[in-house]
């Protein structure tokens, strides 16, 4: 085995390395962005049942009257 060709195994094992990086940053971004909409749809979730809640009985007793 030449000098060249341990060059060439080497940078290609560097080469894969950073790939194996960069894909593992963004299955990570991928996993809190999914968490983020998970918790932002809960949110939503939560003040839709507040406003339903609170709409049963707005207005019910209210005087428009001059």
């Amino acid at each position: 085995m030449g000098i060249e060709a341990l060059a060439t195994a080497f940078v290609a094992a560097q080469m894969g390395q950073v790939q194996m990086a960069a894909a593992a940053k963004m299955l990570k971004m991928n996993a809190e962005a999914a968490k983020d909409i998970a918790q932002v749809l809960e949110a939503a979730q939560e003040n839709m049942q507040t406003l339903a809640n609170a709409a049963a009985g707005i207005g019910g007793n209210l005087d428009i009257s001059i």
